[in-house]
């Protein structure tokens, strides 16, 4: 039998299997697997069991069998009196972790071709942390004389921000030292956008982000390196109103729109936009953060999906200006989704009302207000991008938050999503039925008998 000691942190699971963090607590809630003991400070201890037992499932997993039922087995062969291990033998023995490592950006030189690029970098992320301008200024001056801007900004300033943003996350740095970062980025991309020259090429792309996405980084540098191509880009920056950009489209005529999201509900925004667009027969393309981290998300939006690296979006996006014709979604939201949203919204209030009588003092109320607002705000862009399950990764980042920056206990948020999931059985009812059962099933909570019932009867009729 392996080793039931917890001894490993979450990180040296992640080196040794080659699961993801959000995956990892996503199995632990849904199906109990792997069971990690906490720290007093709600830190997950795993077993080499665990480590063994994550292994066993994998190996499922590449056999064929979905996760569900790779579970299913293992404990039918556990309540079997049967050890799994011993009749598998050692899972992953045979096989290592899929360690995938960036492709080099065309034409450029890449992180693992450069030393240089790879200490410019800790260089400048180490003058940020101590909120030195002047040093970290000139590191990137240095490292723009020294390689292509391409190179400057995907492998040094992206990578570099996307390191603090991970410092910051863990609570191993401060908010002020992840704004400042920002801002020094920011301001050196605004100017070498400024800078470019004239477009030499037909055709123009606007570049922004959808409704109340304020993260600039990404299509600012998509600007930048469209220019730095020829193109004639017309760059509109953050949060920009559905309303507004009706007016900009009949203004600027565009060959091509191109909008990213980094979060959940900006997402939701965005397909408000793209029906927009795809209705006055706008091209679209589209990407960010949330449609790399949420599977199938990007089918629910009418459009191009410019993919998970950034590297590769400029190539896309001057295939797709070759053929310009607009793209509809590839997945329809249902009608049982169409229901429950405006329900959602006709009882939310109602909701989270209930919810806050039913929470004890255990969670502040300052935290219980945004909870709150947060949560519900996800639930509708769910609702609205048409799978519940898309909140899953938003959960996981959520209770990391909340040991690492507010020292609130890992079981506080079990406590408020039971009080929430009550809230929506007393609230909701059937209307609401998909909200009831993806609560119930991140719980591990059988699914009310009210909601079969009901279900039942309407399938009946």
């Amino acid at each position: 039998m392996s080793d039931k000691t917890p001894t490993y942190n979450l990180n040296a699971v992640v080196r040794e299997t080659g699961l993801k963090p959000d995956t990892l607590r996503a199995w632990e809630r849904r199906y109990g697997v792997p069971a990690p003991q906490r720290t007093q400070s709600g830190h997950r201890l795993y077993s080499q069991y665990d480590i063994d037992t994550l292994k066993w499932l994998l190996d499922r997993q590449h056999e064929g069998m979905s996760i569900s039922r790779a579970v299913e087995l293992w404990h039918r062969r556990e309540n079997d009196g049967s050890n799994p291990l011993r009749v598998a033998g050692t899972p992953g023995a045979q096989r290592s972790p899929e360690v995938r490592t960036p492709a080099p950006v065309a034409g450029s030189m890449s992180l693992g071709d450069s030393d240089t690029v790879i200490t410019l970098r800790q260089a400048w992320v180490n003058a940020c942390l101590a909120f030195d301008e002047f040093q970290a200024e000139q590191i990137l001056s240095q490292a723009f004389a020294l390689f292509p801007s391409e190179v400057v900004c995907l492998d040094l300033l992206q990578k570099g921000l996307a390191q603090i943003g991970d410092s910051w996350y863990q609570g191993k740095i401060t908010v002020q030292q992840e704004h400042f970062a920002s801002a020094l980025a920011l301001r050196r991309m605004e100017a070498l956008l400024i800078s470019t020259p004239g477009p030499t090429r037909p055709g123009r792309i606007l570049v922004g982000c959808p409704p109340e996405e304020e993260h600039t980084f990404v299509p600012l540098m998509l600007s930048l390196l469209l220019r730095r191509r020829g193109w004639d880009v017309v760059y509109l920056g953050a949060n920009i109103p559905v309303r507004s950009m009706e007016a900009t489209i009949g203004a600027v005529r565009p060959n091509l729109v191109v909008l990213t999201a980094q979060q959940l509900y900006t997402a939701a925004n965005l397909l408000e936009m793209a029906d927009m667009l795809f209705a006055e027969r706008t091209p679209l393309a589209f990407g960010g953060l949330i449609f790399t981290q949420v599977n199938e998300l990007h089918l629910s939006i009418p459009g191009y999906y410019l993919g998970n690296r950034l590297d590769k979006a400029t190539a896309m996006i001057e295939h797709v200006m070759t053929s310009l014709r607009p793209q509809p979604a590839q997945r329809m939201v249902s009608y049982d989704y169409k229901v429950a949203l405006d329900h959602f919204r006709a009882r939310q209030s109602l909701l989270e009302a209930d919810v806050w009588q039913r929470v004890d003092d255990g969670v502040p109320k300052r935290h219980l207000a945004l909870a709150n607002q947060s949560f519900s705000r996800n639930i509708i862009a769910a609702l609205t991008l048409g799978d519940m399950d898309y909140l899953n990764v938003d959960i996981d980042w959520v209770e990391g938050l909340l040991v690492n920056h507010y020292e609130i206990p890992a079981d506080a948020l079990d406590t408020y999503l039971e009080a929430y999931y009550a809230a929506t059985r007393a609230q909701l009812g059937q209307p609401g039925h998909v909200v009831i059962e993806w609560l119930a099933h991140l719980l591990g909570h059988e699914l009310p008998q009210e909601i079969k019932s009901a279900l039942k009867d309407s399938r009946m009729k």
